[in-house]
C-alpha cells in the first residue's frame, strides 16, 4: 500500500509507582507484519501498546513513527496513521452501531463537519467486513460483548490506518468470529498493514501471526517466527508449565500440550 510507514521504539522503557514495567525494549515493525505479542499476565504486553501509540509517555527511550518522532505527533496526526482496539470495550452511551463506527472518521473531519459521500462509504465497509451491517441501528450499550468488540474493530478500520493495535481482540467473541477476525487482520497484513496484537491464546497466535514477540517482567525474550517463540524451553521458564509443542506438518500449527504447571511438581 502507500504511505508505508515503520514503527519501531529504541530503548523505551517505563514504570508505575517506581516499578518497571517496560524495560529497555527495542524493536521494529514493519508493514505487511502480523505481530503476536505473548507472555504471562503482567508481562507488560497492554502497556507496550498504549506506549507505541502514544497515551503513556515513556520514561526513557524514543519511538518512531515513519520519520517522525511519536512525541513531535499531535493526537489528531497519530489518529490517521495508528488504529487502537482496546482490551476494555465497555460502552457507557447511547450510540448506535453506525454511529460508534463513524467516530473512525474524527481525525478526517473538522470542526461540525459532517460525513461526506465516501466517509460514508469507508463506514459502510467497515460494517460489512465485520458482520455489523444488519445491527447499524442496534443501540451499542445494548450489544453483547462479542458485539461491542467487533464494534470497535470496525471503528479501527474506518480509521483507514496503516497500522492497528489490538489488545486481546478476540477475548470476549466466539470462535467462528475469533477466526474470522485474524483472518482479517491476516488479510489486512497482507495488503500492506502493520497489526500489532497482544494475544492470550498463543495456539491461536501462533496459527495466525507472522511473528510473535515474548515478553516477560516487561523486556523481550523471545523474537521470531510462532515455533521460535513457543518452545518446551520458554513455556516452562516464562509461563511455569511443562509442555510438548508440536508443529503440525500439513499446516505448520503450534499445538501444545500441557501436562503440568511447574509448581505443582513437588
Amino acid at each position: 500500500m502507500s504511505d508505508e510507514i515503520n514503527l519501531s521504539c529504541t530503548n523505551l522503557s517505563f514504570g508505575y509507582h517506581k516499578k518497571t514495567v517496560i524495560d529497555e525494549v527495542s524493536l521494529d515493525f514493519n508493514p505487511g507484519e502480523f505481530v503476536g505479542l505473548i507472555g504471562p499476565n503482567g508481562a507488560g504486553k497492554s502497556t507496550l501498546l498504549k506506549l507505541l501509540l502514544g497515551l503513556n509517555k515513556p520514561d526513557m527511550g524514543n519511538i518512531s513513527l515513519g520519520k517522525n518522532s511519536l512525541n513531535a505527533l499531535s493526537r489528531n496526526e497519530i489518529a490517521k496513521r495508528v488504529s487502537f482496539v482496546p482490551q476494555d470495550h465497555s460502552i457507557d452511551y447511547a450510540f448506535n452501531v453506525e454511529e460508534m463506527v463513524a467516530m473512525g472518521r474524527t481525525p478526517y473531519l473538522g470542526n461540525y463537519q459532517t460525513e461526506s459521500k465516501q466517509d460514508l462509504e469507508i463506514i459502510e465497509a467497515a460494517l460489512r467486513r465485520t458482520d455489523l451491517f444488519e445491527l447499524k441501528d442496534r443501540p451499542a450499550d445494548q450489544l453483547s460483548g462479542g458485539e461491542r468488540q467487533r464494534v470497535f474493530i470496525a471503528r479501527a478500520l474506518a480509521q483507514q490506518t496503516n497500522t492497528l493495535l489490538l489488545d486481546e481482540p478476540t477475548a470476549s467473541l466466539d470462535l467462528c468470529h475469533q477466526l474470522e477476525l485474524m483472518g482479517l487482520l491476516c488479510d489486512l497484513t497482507r495488503e500492506g498493514h502493520l497489526a500489532i496484537a497482544a494475544i492470550h491464546d498463543l495456539e491461536l497466535a501462533s496459527r495466525y501471526c507472522s511473528r510473535l514477540i515474548m515478553l516477560s517482567e516487561g523486556k523481550v525474550v523471545a523474537d521470531g517466527l510462532p515455533n521460535e517463540a513457543i518452545t518446551p524451553d520458554n513455556l516452562r521458564r516464562y509461563f511455569s508449565i511443562e509442555a510438548t509443542v508440536e508443529v503440525d506438518d500439513l499446516d505448520g500449527c503450534i499445538r501444545i500440550l500441557a501436562r503440568q504447571p511447574i509448581s505443582s511438581l513437588g
